[in-house]
Formats: C-alpha cells, sequence, structure tokens
C-alpha cells in the first residue's frame, strides 16, 4: 500500500509519502512543509513539529502510531539546528526510544532546515 501527503513534491519527484510492506511501514524524508498550503516556516523547531505532524498522519492511515517506530532519521544541513529541536524530538519519541541517527547533509530546498524519516512496524 501507498499512502500520499499532497505535497507537491511526491509528484514532481515520484515517491509515496510512506510504502506499507506487510507489518513495516517506511516514512520516506519528511519536510516542514505544510502540505495544504505547501508553505514553510523559517524556523527550525517550527519545521520539526510540522515534521512530525506530517509523519503522524502518514502513520495513522498506515494504522499505527509513533509507539511503533522503531527507526528514526534526522536530516540537518546545520548541525547547531538539532539541539534546539531536542524537545520536540523528546516529546515524539522520548517513551519510545527508537534506533537513531543524526546526520549533517544538504537538503534538496535552501528553505528545509529538517528532514526526518521513520520506519515502523505495525502491531
Amino acid at each position: 500500500m501507498r499512502i500520499f501527503s499532497g505535497s507537491a513534491f511526491e509528484e514532481q519527484i515520484g515517491y509515496a509519502r510512506a510504502v506499507v510492506d506487510g507489518d513495516r511501514v517506511y516514512v520516506s524524508g519528511t519536510t516542514g512543509f505544510d502540505y495544504s498550503t505547501m508553505t514553510i516556516s523559517d524556523d527550525v523547531v517550527e519545521q520539526a513539529e510540522q515534521c512530525l505532524r506530517n509523519i503522524g498522519a502518514a502513520l495513522a492511515e498506515a494504522g499505527c502510531y509513533f509507539t511503533d517506530v522503531v527507526r528514526v532519521r534526522y536530516l540537518l544541513p546545520n548541525r547547531e539546528d538539532f539541539e534546539p529541536c531536542w524537545p520536540v524530538l523528546r516529546k515524539y519519541f522520548g517513551d519510545v526510544r527508537p534506533a537513531a541517527t543524526m546526520q549533517v547533509c544538504g537538503l534538496a530546498d535552501p528553505r528545509m532546515l529538517i528532514e526526518i524519516e521513520v520506519d515502523a512496524r505495525r502491531r
């Protein structure tokens, strides 16, 4: 099953927001765009919150929750932006404690300050 969020990028690039394969759910790298308006905040913490709202919507459509996340990857162009996001990340993952990686890298659009990708297991 493929899940789409309505993001213009999914159509332009050719990918799904998430793919469900049996009990596994793979959520694509998700940025802080509000997909209904295709707008994005210039604040990394607000972007992190929106990333997680977008991911939460995909997980819900797949029939699972943040508590089902087993792996998370954080991608940021500026390592200094990671620590300010910790309270938001802890809000969603503090009790879940998935395996996690943070990587500093370039993102597709200079307005993007964080991208988050998760893998989950439906129970």
